[in-house]
C-alpha cells in the first residue's frame, strides 16, 4: 500500500505542471487499477521493486502518449512541460530538451528487442548520454527480452536493463527475430520505442509497420525504406539506377523507379535473383568465376559463399539456402585484390543525411570482419570524400531515417570503388565510428527516432565545430566536418576455434580478465560465471585501440590482447589476433577482403611450440589432477572412519598416457613430495617438477629449465590445454570407423544416403553451429551408416554416423613414441 501510495504520490506532482489536455489524458489512464496490475505482477514473480518501477513507467508512458495528438499539439504539450521549475525531474529535462531542439516526440521507454553485444552496448551508450545530459543515467527506462539461455548464460544486458521479460528459448524465430511477439511485448508493456540493434529482426519491415499500426516509434528507418535497402538485390538496382559503380552481378544492368509503396517493381526484381541451382551456373558462367553467392536478407557473414567453380557453386546454393530460409539470391563477381570499406551514415526525417567518416573492414575470414578500423587511410582523402557523398544522395534520395552504413569495394591500384550495399542498422563495429568522431550512435539514433534535426544534435554540432547551444542550420552536402587526429582498431572477440577454420564453440565461461586504459576499451556481453549457448551469437566481447597513428593504436591493441584473459569450456582466437597484427602485411596496411582466408588455408599463423614441452605440460597436468582425485577420495573415507590405506599408492605411484600428432606417448608418474612430480619414460628419462596450483584453477610448474604456466579442460573430444598463453588440444583416440561432430549445434543433414560412400577430406554432413551452417569433413573413406537424424540437437563428441572402412590397411595408425624428449638437460636426468 505504501509503495502503491508513493507512485500516486509521484504522479499526481508528475501532471500539476503538465497542460490540461494532457492532464485530462493522464486522469483517464489511472482509471486502470493500479492494485490489480500490482497484485498481477507479483504473482508473476516480479520483485516489489519492479512493480513500483512498472507503475512509475506507465504513467510515464501515459504522459508521452498523451502528446502524440498530432505534431502541433504534441509541440505544445513537450513545450508546456519543459517550461517547468529549475527543479524539474529528469523526465522534465527530457522533455525541454526535446521541444528547445524542435523534437516531435519525446521517448522514455525503450524495449531492446535484441541481446548479446547489441542489447549491452546500446543500453550503456544511452545510459551515458542520458547521464552526460541530465545527470540522471535513468532518465530512459529499458527493457529487454531474454530467453532463458540468455538467463542461464548470465547475459550482462539482463543486468543492464531495467526489466526483462522472458520470451521463448531456442532458435531467434522464436524470440528475437519474432515479429508477432516483439510487438505483443511492446503493446502490453507500454514501452514508447523499440530499439532493433543488428541481426534477428533489425532488417525485417514487418517490425516497423507492426509497431506503427500500435503507435510505438521504431527506432531506424520506415519499413518501405528497410525494404528497399535493406534488401541487397533491391539495394544494388537502386545503386544502379543512382549510376553509383557497380560490380557485374545476375542484375547486371537493371534500373528502376521506386512504387509508391517505396519497392522495387515485382518483374524487375525478380530478373535478378538466382531461384535455382541451374540459374546459378547460368549466371556464374556469363559474369565468370570467382563468384559470390548472397542470400539478399543475410548478413554477417551468413548467407553468402564463395564459389571458385562449378561443384563449389552447387554444394554452396544448399547452404546459403539453409542459413537464410527463404530468402532471395543472387550472384555477383568476386572483386579481387579489394578492401571493404564502409561509410557510416544518418538520416533525418526533415530529410538530412551526414556522412561521420568510416571505418576500413578488409581484415575477414569467411566474410565475417576480424578487426576493423578508422578513418580508413587507404584511400585518399578526395575519393573517400566522393564515397561519402555518394553514400549521402542515395540515403537522401529515398528518405532514409536512422544509422546506416554503406559498404563499397576499394581497389587502392587504381582508386575505383565499387557499391556493394546498405545496411538500413547500426553495425557492431559502430564504436570504431564514435572513437574517432566523437558521436554516440545509439543515443543519436534515439534522438533521430524523438524527431530532433541532426543539425540540432549537440555531438553533430561538435563534430562540425559549430556552437552547441545556437541554432544555424548545417549543409551536410557542402561542409566538412572536422576530423580528430586519431585512428582506432577493433578487435573481435568470439567463442571460435582458430585452429579449426573459426568454428564456433559454445559453453561455460569461468572469468573474463580486461585491463581498460586511457586509450584501450572494451563491451563484452557475458561476465563472470556466464557463458556463450548454441544459440547466441559467437561474439562476446569487442576491444578498442586509439592512437595518434595506425601503428599507435595497432600496438595499443596488441597490447591489450596480450593481457587479455578468458577461462571457460568455449575456445577463443584472442592468441591468433595478436599474430595477425604483428604480421608485415598488416603494419604495412597492404592486405584485402581475401588475405585472411589465404592465411587460413595456408596455415601460415600458428601457434609455435615444441610439441614434447606440449607432452610434457599436458602430463603433468593430468597427473596433478589424478593425485588431486585421489587424495579427494582418500580425504573422504578418512572423514567417514574408514582408516584403511588403501588407495595411496594410487596418489604416489601411477601411469599417464598422452596422444598428440599420432603419437602416443606413455609415462610413469611418481611424487618425491606433495609438490613435486616425476615422470618417467619406458627408456629411463626423467623430468621433475614443482607444480602449484592458483586459487583460480592454473598450475605453475617448473620444468625444462623455466617456469610455465597450465590450465586445461577436459573435453569429449579431449584435452585442451593452455600452455604459457598458447592453447593446445591433445585428442582423445577414437575408432576410425566413427564419425563424431567437434561442435555443439543441430545437424541440418547428411550429404549422403544411408549406405552410400563418403570420401576422406570431403564434406558428409552439415551442421548448425551459432547461426552459421558448415560442413563436417569425413576422415576416412567407406560406407556410411547415420546414427543420428537430420534436425537432431547435437554436441561435441556425439556420434554422427559409422563407417564400413573401405580399406582398413590405409587407417591412419598411431604410432608408439620411443627415445629421447627434446627436454633441457638441467631439468632431465637420463
Amino acid at each position: 500500500d505504501a509503495m502503491r501510495a508513493t507512485t500516486r504520490a509521484n504522479a499526481t506532482r508528475a501532471t500539476a505542471t503538465m497542460a490540461p489536455a494532457t492532464q485530462r489524458a493522464c486522469g483517464a489512464a489511472r482509471a486502470v487499477s493500479t492494485k490489480t496490475k500490482f497484485l498481477g505482477d507479483v504473482k508473476k514473480g516480479t520483485s516489489a521493486r519492479a512493480c513500483v518501477r512498472r507503475a512509475d513507467s506507465a504513467r510515464r508512458v501515459v504522459v508521452a502518449r498523451a502528446t502524440k495528438r498530432g505534431d502541433e499539439q504534441a509541440r505544445d504539450a513537450v513545450a508546456d512541460s519543459a517550461a517547468s521549475t529549475a527543479s524539474a525531474s529528469s523526465a522534465d529535462a527530457l522533455a525541454k530538451y526535446v521541444a528547445e531542439r524542435g523534437g516531435k516526440r519525446v521517448i522514455r521507454k525503450v524495449l531492446i528487442a535484441n541481446n548479446g553485444m547489441a542489447a549491452t552496448k546500446s543500453i550503456l551508450s544511452m545510459r551515458r548520454w542520458a547521464f552526460n545530459t541530465f545527470g540522471d543515467e535513468n532518465a530512459i527506462q529499458f527493457l529487454a527480452m531474454a530467453t532463458p539461455e540468455d538467463i542461464a548464460a548470465n547475459a550482462e544486458f539482463i543486468r543492464f536493463a531495467d526489466d526483462y521479460v522472458e520470451v521463448p528459448g531456442g532458435s531467434n524465430k522464436n524470440n528475437y527475430a519474432n515479429v508477432p511477439l516483439i510487438t505483443e511485448i511492446a503493446k502490453r508493456e507500454g514501452v514508447d520505442a523499440v530499439w532493433p540493434g543488428w541481426g534477428h529482426a533489425s532488417e525485417n519491415p514487418k517490425l516497423p509497420t507492426s509497431l506503427k499500426a500500435i503507435g510505438v516509434q521504431f527506432i531506424g528507418p520506415t519499413a518501405p525504406v528497410m525494404s528497399v535497402l535493406g534488401d541487397k538485390i533491391a539495394a544494388n538496382i537502386l545503386a544502379q539506377t543512382a549510376k553509383v559503380p557497380s560490380i557485374p552481378w545476375s542484375g547486371d544492368g537493371l534500373v528502376a523507379e521506386l512504387t509508391e509503396e517505396g519497392t522495387i517493381p515485382e518483374e524487375i526484381f525478380n530478373k535478378a535473383m538466382v531461384t535455382t541451382v541451374e540459374e546459378c551456373v547460368a549466371a556464374a558462367k556469363r559474369i565468370g568465376f570467382p563468384v559470390m553467392l548472397k542470400a539478399s536478407e543475410g548478413g554477417g557473414g551468413k548467407g553468402i559463399r564463395m564459389s571458385a567453380d562449378e561443384e563449389q557453386l552447387r554444394t554452396n546454393f544448399e547452404q546459403v539456402k539453409a542459413e537464410v530460409p527463404g530468402s532471395p539470391m543472387f550472384m555477383m563477381q568476386l572483386c579481387t585484390q579489394a578492401r571493404h570499406l564502409e561509410v557510416q551514415i544518418v538520416g533525418d526525417e526533415y530529410g538530412n543525411a551526414i556522412a561521420l567518416n568510416g571505418r576500413d573492414c578488409s581484415t575477414q575470414r569467411r566474410f565475417q570482419k576480424i578487426f576493423e578500423e578508422g578513418p580508413p587511410t587507404i584511400a585518399k582523402p578526395e575519393i573517400f570524400r566522393e564515397m561519402e557523398k555518394a553514400a549521402q544522395r542515395l540515403t537522401k534520395n529515398i528518405g532514409y531515417i536512422g544509422a546506416g552504413t554503406v559498404e563499397y569495394l576499394y581497389n587502392a591500384a587504381t582508386d575505383k570503388y565499387f557499391f556493394l550495399e546498405l545496411n538500413p542498422r547500426l553495425q557492431v563495429e559502430h564504436p570504431v565510428t564514435e572513437g574517432i568522431t566523437g558521436v554516440n550512435l545509439p543515443a543519436t539514433q534515439l534522438q533521430v527516432a524523438m524527431g530532433i534535426p541532426l543539425e540540432r544534435i549537440p555531438e553533430i554540432r561538435t563534430f562540425y565545430g559549430r556552437d552547441t547551444e545556437t541554432t544555424d542550420s548545417i549543409d551536410f552536402m557542402e561542409e566538412d566536418y572536422i576530423l580528430p587526429q586519431t585512428h582506432v582498431i577493433a578487435a573481435r572477440i568470439t567463442a571460435e576455434n582458430p585452429d579449426e577454420g573459426f568454428k564456433p564453440t559454445s559453453g561455460g565461461i569461468e572469468r573474463v580478465q580486461f585491463q581498460s586504459t586511457p586509450n584501450v576499451w572494451g563491451y563484452f556481453s557475458v561476465g563472470a560465471n556466464g557463458g556463450v549457448h548454441e544459440f547466441a551469437d559467437s561474439q562476446f566481447g569487442h576491444i578498442f585501440a586509439s592512437g595518434k597513428t595506425r601503428n599507435e593504436a595497432r600496438k595499443a591493441l596488441v597490447l591489450a590482447l596480450k593481457g587479455m584473459v578468458v577461462r571457460g569450456e568455449i575456445r577463443t582466437a584472442v592468441e591468433y589476433l595478436v599474430q595477425l597484427l604483428e604480421t608485415g602485411e598488416f603494419k604495412d596496411n597492404t592486405i584485402d577482403t581475401s588475405w585472411l582466408d589465404g592465411l587460413i588455408a595456408k596455415k601460415e599463423i600458428a601457434n609455435k611450440q615444441d610439441p614434447h614441452m606440449i607432452v610434457v605440460g599436458a602430463a603433468l597436468f593430468r597427473a596433478f589432477n589424478m593425485a588431486k582425485a585421489e587424495e579427494s577420495a582418500f580425504t573422504e573415507f578418512w572423514q567417514k572412519g574408514q582408516v584403511s590405506v588403501q588407495g595411496v599408492d594410487k596418489m604416489i605411484r601411477f601411469p599417464v598416457e598422452i596422444t598428440y600428432q599420432d603419437t602416443k606417448y606413455s609415462f610413469e608418474v611418481t611424487r618425491p613430495g606433495p609438490d613435486t612430480f616425476c615422470i618417467v619414460t619406458p627408456e629411463g628419462q626423467k623430468i621433475e617438477a614443482k607444480l602449484r596450483e592458483r586459487p583460480d584453477g592454473a598450475l605453475v610448474g617448473t620444468f625444462g629449465g623455466e617456469q610455465h604456466e597450465v590450465e586445461g579442460l577436459e573435453e569429449p573430444l579431449g584435452l585442451r590445454m593452455i600452455l604459457d598463453g598458447q592453447t593446445w588440444l591433445l585428442p582423445n583416440v577414437f575408432d576410425p570407423s566413427e564419425l563424431r561432430t567437434d561442435v555443439t549445434g543441430k545437424l541440418i543433414r547428411f550429404l549422403q544416403d544411408d549406405g552410400a560412400e563418403v570420401v576422406a577430406g570431403k564434406p558428409f554432413a552439415e551442421v548448425e553451429a551459432m547461426k552459421m551452417v558448415m560442413p563436417l569433413i569425413a576422415t576416412e573413406s567407406g560406407k556410411v551408416s547415420h546414427a543420428k537424424s537430420a534436425g537432431a540437437v547435437i554436441e561435441a563428441g556425439d556420434l554422427l554416423a559409422s563407417l564400413e572402412l573401405k580399406d582398413p590397411s590405409k587407417v591412419k595408425k598411431i604410432s608408439t613414441f620411443s627415445g629421447a624428449l627434446r627436454i633441457p638437460a638441467d631439468e632431465s636426468t637420463p
